[in-house]
C-alpha cells in the first residue's frame, strides 16, 4: 500500500487536507493524514493540489502513416508533462484512417513501448463502411468520428447526410455515440467583404478574411441536421470543437425534447480572440476558427450552464512546413492547435480571471470528459475504487511557454511566450510516477500506460 497527501487534495467537490491510501493501482481509502498505516510507502506533497488526472478524449496522434507530424511516444510524453494520464485518439490524420477492423488491428501493433498515459480510440464514419461499424464495436470502440465537411486528408472523406442517415442506427443499437465535426460549407456569395472591404477569396494573409469565409452559419446548420437526425435515430451524438456561441440555444432546446446531444469546446476558443490573431500566421489556424470575443464570452455562459459539457485540447499538430509560416498563406496552411501539453495551466489562468474555481476544473477536465468515453466509473474522480491516477500541481506558480519546454514533436504552437499559471510537478498514473519535473529524468524508464479498448 502506498499514500500520497497534501494539505489541498480534490475529493468531493472541494479541496482537503487527507491522505489518498492505493495499491495496485486502485485507490482503497481517503483519511486523515494521521490514520496512514505505518508500513505504508508516503509522499507528504505539503500545500500543492493533488486532483485527477485529466482526461483529454480529443487528441489527433496521427500514427501510423504521419508520425512525422506526431506519435504515440511524443503525444503522451506532452500528455503526461501536463498532468493529462488519459488520452483519446482520433480517427485521422493517420495512414490508414481509423474506420475499418484491420486500420485499428494496425495502430494497435505500434503502441509497444510508446504509451506514456492510458490510451484509447476513436473509430470513424466514412462513407462506404458503415459495414465496419459493429466489428468495431466488438473490439471495444464506442465512439465513432464523422466529418460533415472536408477533413483535410484524402484517407477520411466527409459524410453526408445519407452516410449519418446509415450509421447512426447501426451505432444507435450498439449504444455508440457519434462525435461530429459540426460544419457545413455553402458557397461565398458575390462580392461578399470582410469588415475591411478585403475580398476574403483573394486576400490569403487576412486572419479576419479566413474568419468571414467560415462564418457562424456553416456550424449552426450543421448541428441543426445533427439535431434532427439525431432524433430520427434515437442515436447519442457528440459535437466537437464548438466555436460558435450561436449554437447554444440549439443544442439547449434540443436536450429539452430529449435529444441525446453532448457537446465540447476548446482552450483556444476559450482564450484567444480573432481581434489579436496577427496576419498570416498560420499557428493560429484552425477549423472552426476562433471567433471574437462576444463569442468567447457566450462559450465560457454555455460551460457554466451546462450546454457546453467540457473541455478538451483538439490538439492537431503537423509538420512546421505545413503551417506556411512564410508564404503567409492562412488558406492553404493546415488547420490545427497544438496544445495538449498545456491546457491545464491555459484554462486554470483563464477561470481564474473569469470567477470559477477548481471545482468547475475538475468537471470540465476531468469528470466530464470521463462520461463521453464511458469511463466515469473508474477515472476523473479522487475515490475509493478508482483509478490511482493523480496531477500533483502547483496553482499559485508562473510559466512561460517557450519553444524549449515542450514535448510535442514539433514546437510551433499558438501559445508561444504566453505567461500561465499553475505548473504541473508530477503526474502519477495506475500509482506510478509518469512524470516528475524534478527528477533529473521527467520520465521513468520504460512507458506504462495501457491502451484502452
Amino acid at each position: 500500500m502506498k499514500a500520497i497527501s497534501s494539505s489541498r487534495v480534490f475529493v468531493a467537490g472541494e479541496l482537503i487536507e487527507a491522505a489518498v491510501l492505493f495499491d495496485a493501482g486502485i485507490i482503497h481509502a481517503i483519511v486523515d493524514k494521521s490514520q496512514i498505516p505505518e508500513d505504508c510507502e508516503h509522499q507528504d506533497m505539503g500545500d500543492l493540489v493533488i486532483m485527477p488526472g485529466l482526461i483529454d478524449t480529443h487528441v489527433h496522434i496521427n500514427e501510423p502513416g504521419r508520425t512525422d507530424w506526431e506519435g504515440f511516444n511524443t503525444a503522451t510524453q506532452a500528455a503526461a508533462a501536463g498532468g493529462i494520464t488519459t488520452v483519446i485518439d482520433m480517427p485521422l490524420n493517420c495512414i490508414p484512417a481509423t474506420t475499418s477492423v484491420a486500420a485499428l488491428e494496425e495502430k494497435l501493433e505500434c503502441l509497444e513501448n510508446q504509451l506514456w498515459v492510458d490510451t484509447g480510440f476513436h473509430g470513424g464514419v466514412i462513407p462506404g463502411n458503415a459495414g465496419e461499424l459493429e466489428a468495431m464495436m466488438a473490439m471495444g470502440i464506442r465512439t465513432f468520428k464523422a466529418f460533415m465537411i472536408d477533413s483535410g486528408v484524402p484517407e477520411f472523406p466527409a459524410s453526408d447526410s445519407e452516410t449519418l442517415d446509415m450509421a447512426m442506427p447501426i451505432l444507435a443499437k450498439g449504444n455508440a455515440t457519434l462525435l461530429v465535426h459540426a460544419e457545413l460549407e455553402s458557397d461565398l456569395e458575390a462580392g461578399i467583404k470582410t469588415d475591411d472591404g478585403t475580398d476574403p477569396t483573394t486576400d490569403h494573409s487576412s486572419y479576419q478574411a479566413f474568419l468571414h469565409s467560415r462564418p457562424d452559419h456553416w456550424e449552426t446548420d450543421a448541428i441543426a441536421e445533427i439535431i434532427r437526425l439525431s432524433e430520427k435515430h434515437n442515436c447519442s451524438v457528440h459535437i466537437v470543437h464548438l466555436s460558435s456561441s450561436r449554437a447554444l440555444r440549439m443544442i439547449e432546446q434540443a436536450r429539452a425534447r430529449q435529444v441525446k446531444i453532448t457537446s465540447e469546446t476548446c482552450p483556444h476558443y476559450l482564450t484567444l480572440n480573432a481581434a489579436d490573431i496577427p496576419d498570416g500566421d498560420g499557428r493560429f489556424k484552425c477549423c472552426p476558427p476562433i471567433r471574437d470575443m462576444q463569442n468567447q464570452n457566450q462559450l465560457w455562459k454555455g460551460l457554466e450552464d451546462g450546454i457546453i459539457d467540457f473541455i478538451v485540447s483538439d490538439h492537431s499538430p503537423c509538420t512546421p512546413a505545413l503551417k506556411r509560416l512564410e508564404d503567409h498563406n492562412l488558406w492553404a496552411a493546415w488547420g490545427g492547435i497544438s496544445s495538449l501539453q498545456f491546457g491545464l495551466s491555459l484554462i486554470w489562468t483563464a477561470i481564474q480571471k473569469r470567477g470559477y474555481q477548481l471545482p468547475q476544473l475538475v468537471s470540465w477536465m476531468c469528470e466530464k470528459p470521463a462520461q463521453l468515453v464511458n469511463l466515469q466509473n473508474i477515472k476523473g474522480k479522487i475515490q475509493v475504487g478508482f483509478k490511482a491516477d493523480f496531477v500533483i500541481w502547483n496553482p499559485d506558480e508562473f510559466q512561460i511557454i517557450k519553444a524549449s519546454n515542450i514535448l510535442h514533436k514539433h514546437k510551433l504552437t499558438a501559445y508561444a511566450e504566453h505567461r500561465v499559471a499553475g505548473v504541473v510537478e508530477q503526474t502519477i498514473l495506475n500509482g506510478k510516477v509518469i512524470f516528475d519535473r524534478n527528477a533529473k529524468n521527467n520520465f521513468k524508464h520504460q512507458a506504462t500506460g495501457s491502451a484502452l479498448r
